[in-house]
């Protein structure tokens, strides 16, 4: 994967927020940028949030709009436009990928920093290709085996971000549940999984916590949650939140911070990474 495609999403919410800077320093209304582009004030949002592709000329008319009008100022806008309109790997697998969760694709493939707090299901970065078919073919009862095939290919192309010499640090915490509910009470897929988990702790960029039972209650009770981190400076942290059939996007400071104090507390009233991996070999029965 290339840096350009896993940026794209990424440049894509960079552009945004700085066309909402820009009209808000010029002082023009959502519904008036909509107007000047023949569109409604909702798209705007939606553009400068990062949701939506870019269109070169709603982008250049923006522009125009907002007073900028040297090409000094406006080439680099619109190099990031054109950064911003590649397609990433996982375009190609449209026909199983929600429009809402590809946001989340691409901006998992080109975060710095991934935290993670699961409660019910090992991680989809974390799980082995048996586990994840299992999931996956529960979670969609009414696919065909071969959608389900690409849904588990798309989640083991996810996980190769985890290999990649400049892939993110992943720090993950899983509920104690989530090792003990095996697929379809299959004890051998949930062998093989946490196995899995062993392994993928010793990585020098993974760090693995398990959250005992023995926790009692604790700060996870909203259920499980992501934070992604990047290395742009223009672009703040973000929580992300999967619903069943859509997802909320969280990036206001006050939202981000509140996540951010939460996780902070379940790291600590959760097992020590070596104590995690001791609690996972029991399970295993393992020396």
């Amino acid at each position: 994967m290339s840096t350009g495609e896993n940026g794209s999403v990424v440049r894509r919410i960079l552009l945004g927020s700085q066309l909402r800077r820009l009209r808000e320093s010029r002082g023009v209304t959502r519904e008036a940028a909509g107007y000047s582009i023949r569109a409604s004030e909702s798209k705007i949002s939606r553009m400068e949030l990062g949701r939506v592709s870019f269109k070169s000329r709603d982008v250049e008319d923006l522009l125009t709009l907002y007073g900028v009008t040297d090409d000094a100022e406006r080439e680099p806008l619109l190099g990031l436009l054109r950064e911003a309109n590649m397609s990433g790997w996982w375009h190609s697998y449209g026909d199983v990928l929600p429009g809402w969760f590809q946001t989340y694709v691409g901006l998992e493939s080109a975060a710095s920093l991934i935290r993670i707090y699961e409660v019910q299901f090992v991680h989809g970065l974390l799980q082995t290709e048996a586990y994840a078919h299992a999931v996956v073919a529960r979670g969609n009862p009414g696919a065909s085996a071969a959608s389900v095939d690409r849904r588990v290919a798309l989640r083991l192309e996810r996980q190769k971000v985890l290999y990649d010499e400049r892939g993110p640090k992943f720090h993950a915490v899983l509920d104690e549940a989530a090792l003990h509910r095996a697929p379809d009470s299959d004890r051998a897929l949930m062998q093989g999984q946490l196995r899995h988990l062993l392994e993928v702790s010793e990585m020098p960029n993974v760090t693995l916590q398990v959250m005992p039972f023995a926790s009692g209650w604790h700060a996870g009770e909203s259920g499980s949650f992501a934070m992604l981190r990047f290395t742009e400076s223009d672009l703040s942290d973000l929580v992300y939140l999967e619903q069943l059939t859509s997802a909320l996007y969280l990036d206001k400071t006050e939202d981000v911070a509140q996540y951010e104090r939460a996780f902070g507390q379940i790291q600590r009233d959760c097992a020590t990474p070596e104590k995690s991996r001791e609690l996972i070999k029991d399970l295993l029965q393992l020396p």
